[in-house]
């Protein structure tokens, strides 16, 4: 295949259990990049805790992080925003306080963990939330936000609700890489674990899954590698372009 460009997940696919590239993994990406082929860092994470990657890889391109909410250079250079509007983070402010999950709320400056700040209104906001072991409460939580018309949901674990403004995903902001760099996603190979990355493997040329992948993301996947502990980002890059 004519792949020119790999967006890569991090966490639970470029990323072991201990939050490192591997030995195998860091060696693909620089060979595949010795061939011409570019690599995009595609996550859910905050820039604080995504651009460190880049920068050990020697990345030279772009950062998709907050799930697509923001797009940066590796040179930090923000390119593109999109922020969830105050009325809705106020909402799902309240939706965490009726039911008491484990949340998290990100704007465009830092994450803040189960205390949120006061002034909602004093920030921008990218990103919101819940965490539970409890499938009912994720169920009616899902239930109350499923005709929101102006949020887009999706997850980073089977435990957990992501919330971006709508029409906010790792695709369209792929789309708008791929755009300034002067190809089309047909031209992308995009690995992923969760239902953030199922967006953007099904719209990419070649859609990886890993083996520790949730299974609707196997199901969307063209090819499935091995897990994010068994190097499966090099198993890919090995078998479909070295």
């Amino acid at each position: 295949m004519s792949i020119e460009l790999i967006a890569l997940d991090m966490d639970g696919t470029l990323l072991n259990s201990k939050e490192e590239v591997s030995a195998a993994n860091r060696q693909a990406i620089n060979k595949v990049r010795e061939r011409g082929v570019e690599v995009v860092l595609s996550t859910g994470r905050h820039i604080m805790t995504s651009r460190e990657y880049a920068k050990e890889l020697n990345l030279s391109s772009y950062l998709i992080t907050v799930n697509g909410s923001e797009i940066w250079t590796t040179k930090g250079e923000l390119i593109d925003r999109q922020l969830i509007d105050l009325d809705s983070i106020k909402k799902l402010v309240e939706l965490n306080e009726k039911y008491q999950t484990i949340a998290w709320i990100t704007s465009t400056e830092n994450v803040w963990r189960g205390k949120f700040p006061a002034d909602l209104e004093s920030h921008k906001w990218l990103k919101f939330g819940f965490n539970t072991d409890n499938q009912e409460i994720k169920d009616r939580i899902l239930e109350e936000l499923r005709d929101n018309e102006f949020l887009e949901l999706s997850n980073s674990s089977p435990t957990n609700i992501e919330i971006n403004a709508v029409g906010i995903n790792k695709a369209r902001a792929l789309e708008k890489v791929c755009s300034r760099m002067g190809i089309t996603l047909d031209k992308v190979m995009a690995m992923g674990d969760s239902l953030n990355d199922i967006k953007m493997i099904e719209e990419a040329g070649l859609g990886i899954a890993m083996g520790n992948a949730q299974e609707k993301v196997k199901e969307a996947a063209d090819w499935v590698t091995n897990t994010n502990e068994e190097d499966g980002v090099a198993r890919a890059i090995e078998h479909w372009l070295l």
